[in-house]
């Protein structure tokens, strides 16, 4: 006891006391202390990690996804979805108490298409080149990479979609007369599917002219085969944008100096066409499921979950929050855990990544590396590695702890799933409870390590 501080024995009878508060009784200590799939050895918890790995649920984290991408869908940033999921979130995380916080900040116009065929509807990308705010309804005539098109296309709406698309047909449907273009994107490689996206053309034309997702493609022909199809194509430009970041925090709750904050992170957009469920519908949940599992423990930190909006158009979001920052609140944040696809039930991701901008340990990877030590997880964790294109970047260009954790494949951290960025980015295709609940486990055990420490 000698070489123990004031505070440390402050912050253990707390925990205790938190224990207590949460109802954390002996069988709930003993499944906490279970082995877990996967891994060769048994946890050796410490006791501030049985509050939260015993509470940690993605059975109820999945409840949320449900809304999010079953219900909600496609959240491109700044239109109906992104700002419907917004609400949602905002939501919860009043209902849990928490101080809530939701930052504006304008995004420039999106192009995008919706494709209705039969009973389906399909969000699409939409050509900035192309005719806006137009439906158009007429049978489809496919012409492959359109090397070769019809004499006449009028009143035709015209699919054109190879591995090499011929770079003039959409050009030259339009003069024969199509109503609409349809292009789509076509994988060279049979393990990588490819999203929607709003082509950008050489010469601007008078016809909506939209950027199929290659699964989409698949669909549409399949109809084909079978018989002929009538579809109608939407194209719309989405004008005056506001995209938003759902900021939730609770205050230390130790005496003592302001410690200061420990961020957990995610964000909520997704592609066109895309109902995001793993990216990156899962961090977002993980994020709510912690934020219900965090607020009644002690800490010596705030703790400030963070949900960012218009990640997928270059980490907006993040950038507008960091930018706003003053000197004395960055230094403020101990740490930011992002968290982006960290569901994914693609068999080879079963790699849980440590991603560092500059590929350094930092706060936040050794605090998660910690606790894959004392959860049995580490032979499962790899990292840190140097690696962006998430969130945590304008944290560490701020010089603030922070990286991005994800399952990839043991390749690397590039080894994605085929399912990135695509229709088929469901909870069906492409979400893994198992791989939620470690996830959970590890950012919760360490993010609670830090804001207690």
């Amino acid at each position: 006891m000698a070489g123990l501080r004031r505070r440390d024995v402050l912050a253990g009878a707390a925990v205790l006391a938190g224990a207590a508060t949460i109802g954390l009784n002996p069988p709930a200590a003993v499944a906490a202390n279970r082995q877990r799939p996967g891994t060769p050895n048994g946890p050796s918890l410490d006791f501030g990690d049985y509050p939260v790995v015993a509470r940690v649920r993605a059975r109820r984290a999945m409840e949320h996804l449900r809304v999010l991408s079953d219900r909600i869908g496609p959240r491109v940033a700044g239109t109906e979805g992104e700002l419907r999921a917004k609400d949602y979130l905002a939501r919860v995380l009043r209902e849990l108490r928490y101080q809530v916080t939701v930052q504006p900040f304008p995004i420039a116009d999106k192009f995008l298409g919706t494709l209705r065929a039969g009973h389906d509807t399909w969000q699409t990308g939409s050509s900035p080149q192309g005719l806006q705010d137009v439906t158009r309804e007429a049978a489809v005539v496919d012409v492959g990479a359109g090397d070769t098109l019809p004499a006449d296309l009028t009143g035709k709406i015209v699919l054109i979609a190879a591995v090499q698309n011929n770079a003039e047909a959409y050009l030259l449907a339009a003069q024969r007369g199509a109503v609409a273009v349809l292009l789509g994107r076509v994988g060279a490689d049979p393990a990588r599917k490819l999203s929607a996206f709003s082509p950008t053309l050489a010469t601007p034309v008078t016809v909506p002219v939209l950027g199929l997702a290659q699964v989409q493609v698949e669909r549409l022909r399949k109809r084909l085969a079978e018989g002929p199809v009538r579809v109608r194509a939407s194209a719309a430009q989405h004008r005056n944008l506001i995209s938003h970041n759902v900021l939730a925090e609770r205050s230390g709750t130790l005496p003592g100096r302001d410690d200061g904050v420990v961020m957990v992170s995610a964000h909520y957009d997704s592609v066109p066409g895309s109902p995001g469920a793993n990216d990156d519908g899962s961090g977002t949940v993980l994020c709510l499921e912690l934020a219900r599992v965090l607020r009644h423990l002690p800490t010596t930190k705030a703790v400030r979950f963070a949900l960012w909006g218009a990640e997928e158009y270059g980490l907006i979001g993040s950038k507008h929050y960091v930018a706003g920052l003053s000197d004395v609140d960055a230094k403020r944040i101990r740490g930011c855990f992002q968290n982006d696809m960290v569901a994914t039930s693609y068999d080879p991701a079963t790699a849980y990544w440590l991603l560092s901008v500059d590929g350094a340990d930092n706060a936040t990877t050794r605090a998660v590396a910690d606790a894959a030590r004392r959860l049995g997880y580490d032979p499962r964790v790899h990292g840190p590695v140097a690696r962006g294109s998430s969130d945590h970047v304008p944290f560490f260009e701020r010089g603030i702890a922070a990286a991005n954790f994800s399952w990839r494949g043991e390749s690397g951290p590039a080894a994605l799933e085929p399912t990135y960025h695509t229709p088929e980015d469901t909870i069906a295709d492409n979400v893994s409870l198992e791989r939620l609940q470690v996830s959970l486990e590890l950012i919760g055990a360490a993010a609670y390590r830090l804001l207690r420490s």
